[in-house]
């Protein structure tokens, strides 16, 4: 079949890049201990960043949820799928998040994926007098949305402030929206969200805020990047992701109780689709109740030390540690081999790091993604250390005996 040989080609032409992907099946909860096809391996590559995934009480509220709501919700929100475990979470997530916007409403989602591509095909509903300006280190979620949005897009260059305010003032668009993510997935460094909202208000522009890995992490209370930077504002779209530092599973998206309506009634994500399990959002009250509390600062204060320690024990050469004081810590290794060859050294030595490669990251900036979690001891990062260490001088001197033909 010519259909299949083309596909198949286009598979080879990956392999022939080394940008082949691979699943591996993990036999246990996640944690910094999986059990990986028969084999227990330190692991330093999910989004569990608080280590609530498998946390003794989230997963007996778990079991709860489906002893009270059953397995599934059997519909769409707006049939009869919106349970009372979905709109307690709704308000509990408004309440979390609402010092930071005004007249908050939240709207809870199955996804990250689904929340993002609902704000923002919701808030341009189709108008061609919006224009939508985007970071150009999104997540594919949100460059995704302004595609499926269907109106203008504008790019800016990363956290390059002064370009984003001229695209502002030279636009004649009625509707302005600006989307980013508040930490960069790849890069693990925060963007300026205090230039940018003040843009965004200046120019009278929404600012969509995807918050997937700073909710849980940033801000005293660990309600994400809005309070970390002090920020209140009705110009503010808010989306956070709940299977990530909250260990759960879903997204939400929080606003003015004006555009929350908007998303029902318009954002076809939220409208099409069957309710997460209830179950799942009843686990989440009790993750809230965890992040919010002493608890949950013990463990952001951990996570801060553990990411001191990192940055103290590395000592690498030709390889580039990111300057990020988030979970996420990548090695910028280059090319796409050396960061395989990279990443299966240290899967020998019984520690699981992803690497990285494009089109997820930039051409020639391939790299491990580093990430660590309040799960972790200071004696797990120190073996992640030496190991990482080891592996670059390994690698270098493979490449340095190649290069001179021994």
């Amino acid at each position: 079949m010519e259909l299949l040989d083309k596909l198949a080609a286009n598979l080879e032409a990956l392999a022939d890049k080394n940008l082949i992907r691979k699943r591996r099946t993990v036999e246990t909860p996640c944690g910094p201990r999986v059990t990986v096809e028969g084999r227990e391996l330190l692991a330093f590559c999910s989004n569990d960043y608080l280590g609530l995934a498998a946390h003794p009480a989230v997963t007996a509220a778990l079991k709860e949820g489906t002893d009270l709501y059953g397995a599934g919700s059997g519909a769409s929100h707006l049939i009869s799928g919106h349970s009372r475990a979905h709109a307690l979470l709704e308000e509990r997530l408004a309440e979390f998040v609402g010092s930071s916007l005004v007249e908050v409403r939240a709207l809870y989602f199955s996804t990250g994926y689904m929340a993002n591509l609902a704000a923002i095909t919701a808030l341009a509903a189709g108008d061609k007098d919006t224009e939508i300006f985007s970071e150009a280190l999104n997540h594919a979620s949100l460059i995704d949305g302004a595609r499926l949005a269907r109106t203008t897009v504008k790019v800016y260059p990363h956290a390059d402030v002064e370009a984003l305010d001229e695209l502002l003032g030279t636009s004649r668009a009625v509707n302005k929206i600006v989307v980013t993510d508040s930490v960069f997935s790849m890069d693990g460094n925060l963007a300026p969200l205090p230039a940018l909202l003040a843009l965004c208000e200046k120019h009278g522009a929404w600012l969509v805020v995807d918050d997937a890995h700073g909710f849980g992490t940033l801000g005293t209370n660990g309600s994400g990047a809005l309070e970390h930077f002090g920020l209140r504002s009705p110009y503010l779209v808010y989306i956070g992701t709940l299977g990530k530092a909250a260990g759960v599973g879903g997204a939400f998206v929080a606003a003015h109780a004006t555009v929350i309506e908007t998303l029902v009634q318009r954002a076809r994500p939220y409208i099409f689709t069957t309710a997460a399990p209830p179950a799942l959002a009843h686990a989440l009250l009790t993750s809230l109740d965890i992040i919010a509390g002493a608890e949950g600062r013990e463990r952001r204060s951990h996570l801060a030390g553990l990411v001191a320690q990192w940055h103290d024990g590395l000592q690498l050469t030709g390889w580039r540690a990111l300057p990020s004081q988030t979970a996420i810590q990548p090695v910028v290794i280059g090319a796409n081999d050396a960061t395989m060859a990279a990443a299966a050294a240290l899967y020998q030595r019984g520690i699981w790091v992803g690497g990285i490669r494009p089109p997820t990251v930039p051409a020639d900036s391939a790299r491990l993604r580093v990430t660590l979690s309040a799960g972790h001891t200071a004696a797990d990062v120190a073996r992640l250390i030496d190991a990482v260490n080891e592996v670059n001088a390994e690698i270098n001197t493979h490449m340095e005996r190649s290069r001179d033909g021994t």
